[in-house]
């Protein structure tokens, strides 16, 4: 049985997790840093990348205990090598080359962006029957189909042939919806963290209370949230008088009501999603236009896809599209190790032996700027 050993270290959590052929997740272990950064608001580039050299051995041996298996095991080594913070990215790679090149293992350079796709293949019931989920399938069936990744840090349309074939559609030319998401909450008062306290927030609020158009652009695939977040901003404190720093506004965020500020909420998370719907529909629509097949399946992934007001619209798309949806659970949307071993384990189903140890980390996804990622080394030349 192959058990491949995926490492993710790209932002604020140490993650480790032991895949099999199968799909089988056999741990999924992660050491989150979130109150090491919570007096900040935010990420500390210099604190996440001391703290994954301090966890990231005592994650991966406890990944490989909770798997049930020994280290000799292990078939192959995956991390995700970009996009991140690269002094956090440099951290989890290491570890995983390391630990290739003493074992003479396989090593898979992942992209998280991709890995993000197709985390909806992952599976945690080991009763369930292979054909329901393992690697072969994945890489045989549901194509070709779209892939949509919405994150934090991303926000991102692919067309995708199989999972190393995937084409960029379209992305944000601005804000990814996690992000404004995010800075919505901000806006309305919420707190972190900005996109949960949002959602939460939202429930019971009147999701019209506040219209907002839909962005045209020059390429009708791409995503644009700033609009969004400036008439948010003016609703919620007005009109700014001058400019710059010198700006002053008439109102705060505690003016607001506790109904006003929930209706704001959903009009603001209605409005997000709205988009990515549009740019979904106008993609499956441009297909047949373009003489290229019909899409048969729709890949998401991403830590705001845990939405449930997001999930809800996903899967009512899909219905009436006639297509398959493939989402993953609530716990391998945000950033994991599970996901980094078995885009690797999709990887290896479709003969890909793996990468030069001599590949780097790369603060940004190739994938996502749609350009296929420089390899080095004898392997195939696919994107990882």
């Amino acid at each position: 049985m192959s058990h491949i050993l995926g490492i993710e270290s790209s932002c604020d959590e140490t993650a480790a997790a032991v895949v099999d052929a199968s799909l089988h997740v056999r741990s999924n272990v992660v050491a989150s840093q979130y109150d090491l950064h919570a007096e900040y608001g935010g990420v500390v580039p210099e604190i996440a990348s001391r703290a994954h050299l301090e966890r990231v051995l005592p994650v991966i041996r406890k990944a490989i205990e909770e798997a049930g298996i020994g280290m000799h095991e292990v078939t192959a080594v995956a991390a995700g090598v970009r996009p991140g913070l690269i002094g956090s990215l440099l951290v989890g790679t290491s570890a995983a080359k390391g630990f290739a090149w003493a074992r003479m293992l396989p090593f898979y350079a992942v992209d998280h962006v991709a890995a993000h796709m197709f985390a909806g293949l992952l599976r945690t019931d080991a009763a369930v029957p292979a054909a329901c989920g393992n690697a072969a399938s994945g890489v045989a069936s549901g194509y070709p189909a779209l892939g949509l990744v919405v994150s934090g840090g991303h926000t991102s349309l692919f067309r995708i042939e199989n999972p190393v074939a995937c084409a960029l559609l379209g992305r944000t030319i601005d804000d990814a919806v996690g992000e404004a998401m995010d800075k919505a909450a901000s806006m309305l008062g919420l707190g972190h963290p900005g996109g949960p306290n949002l959602e939460r927030c939202a429930q019971g609020g009147d999701a019209g209370a506040l219209r907002f158009a839909t962005p045209q652009l020059p390429n009708m695939l791409d995503f644009s949230l700033s609009g969004l977040k400036t008439k948010l901003l003016y609703e919620v404190r007005g009109v700014p008088q001058g400019r710059g720093a010198q700006a002053t506004f008439a109102r705060t965020s505690a003016d607001l009501s506790e109904s006003r500020r929930s209706d704001l909420a959903a009009s603001f998370q209605k409005a997000a999603i709205a988009q990515v719907l549009d740019r979904l529909s106008r993609a499956l629509d441009a297909a047949p236009a373009d003489g290229a097949a019909r899409p048969q399946s729709l890949f998401v992934g991403g830590g705001v896809v845990s939405n449930a007001s997001l999930r809800a619209a996903l899967a009512a798309w899909c219905a009436s599209h006639g297509i398959a949806l493939v989402v993953p659970e609530r716990r391998f949307c945000v950033d994991n190790a599970a996901m980094i071993a078995g885009h690797a384990q999709l990887r290896r189903a479709l003969g890909d032996a793996g990468d030069d140890l001599s590949v780097p980390a790369e603060p940004v996804s190739l994938l996502a700027r749609g350009a296929a990622p420089s390899r080095r080394g004898d392997g195939p030349k696919r994107v990882q």
